[in-house]
């Protein structure tokens, strides 16, 4: 018997893996059918995804669906850009309400600056934020219904792409 209301969070919860690994939403490039390609213009992982990343991404996933049901080989390809300046901002900003700073000429260990880090221990924080805000930002995309590939998923920082 069907539910009187539909509730959305617990058929797309379950049925959203299920696409995702039966392939649904990969691109096959060896096939002869047309190919069609989207590129996410990738977010920076310095947050989450806000109202226009939602627009923006809603109008290509209409577009990739559409081509899809023509019949073309698509692919809707997401990632994540590194944003450099801006997340080394923010994870100094993390790091100094932990009491740590970064160990460049003239930091001193004090009270505000209980440990300094050095280049890679620093890299390491960078990349332990880019998981977790990265994974943040796929997880909104996952959850909005994004039909991206994600077996093609990138970071501008990946070997071989920058």
């Amino acid at each position: 018997m069907l539910d009187k209301t539909y509730d959305p969070k617990e058929i797309e919860a379950r049925r959203y893996p299920e696409w995702e690994q039966a392939g649904a939403f990969r691109a096959h490039p060896e096939s002869a059918k047309p190919p069609y390609c989207i590129v996410i213009p990738p977010p920076n992982v310095t947050g989450s995804l806000h109202m226009g990343h939602a627009l923006d991404n809603t109008l290509q996933d209409v577009l990739i669906r559409w081509r899809r049901m023509k019949g073309d080989d698509v692919l809707w390809q997401p990632g994540t850009d590194h944003a450099g300046i801006a997340t080394q901002m923010v994870v100094v900003r993390n790091l100094e309400q932990e009491g740590i700073g970064l160990a460049v000429e003239g930091a001193a260990r004090n009270d505000a600056n209980k440990k300094l880090l050095n280049r890679e221990e620093f890299l390491a924080k960078v990349w332990e934020w880019k998981a977790f805000s990265g994974g943040t930002i796929t997880g909104q995309l996952r959850r909005l219904g994004a039909s991206c590939d994600w077996s093609s998923e990138r970071f501008t920082m990946d070997d071989g792409l920058s």
